[in-house]
């Protein structure tokens, strides 16, 4: 069985995040990993289980905007190019049942602040065709740019783990 979880990281912590839920999911899925400004390269994933992740932008997914935006407040480059809302809306639907989940890293504070990059996901995943594994799921991220909250590393690999045994057949 395999899975391919494609996520969009401009400081590090969604990649890290993201190779947490990897490591959750290798107890049932051989895993490959890849930014999406690698993934839009190539055609459609042909795995059993997409996993797909991105920050929290201004209350959902990234623009080129809010990209921009982040990326100037950090010295350095910062990939802002492509984002996980232009590789969905560019993707072509799937015949069901093909599994998927999402995720999104998004600040802890202010606590109050709404939206979600992984409700995003989760809705053009579903557009596509895909049947959701799990709810999506927010990890936080201390700030802007960063570190992942404490703790957080941990339950994304824990999520990894239950989707895993979710979206395996042999759960089932």
């Amino acid at each position: 069985m395999r899975a391919l979880v494609v996520y969009e990281s401009m400081f590090g912590n969604t990649e890290a995040v993201a190779r947490a839920v990897a490591a959750g999911l290798r107890t049932r899925y051989e895993v490959e990993l890849s930014p999406v400004t690698e993934a839009a390269g190539r055609p459609a994933p042909e795995v059993d289980l997409l996993v797909v992740g991105g920050p929290t932008h201004a209350f959902g997914l990234s623009r080129p905007a809010t990209r921009k935006d982040a990326a100037s407040r950090v010295p350095g480059p910062v990939p802002a190019e492509l984002g996980v809302r232009d590789w969905l809306d560019a993707a072509f639907p799937v015949s069901p049942p093909r599994a998927a989940a999402a995720f999104g890293t998004k600040m802890t504070e202010p606590r109050w602040l709404p939206g979600s990059a992984a409700k995003g996901i989760a809705k053009r995943l579903r557009r596509l065709g895909y049947r959701l594994a799990g709810a999506p799921a927010d990890f936080h991220v201390d700030g802007m740019t960063g570190p992942v909250t404490a703790g957080e590393l941990d339950r994304a690999s824990a999520w990894g783990a239950e989707l895993a045994a979710a979206a395996h057949p042999a759960a089932r």
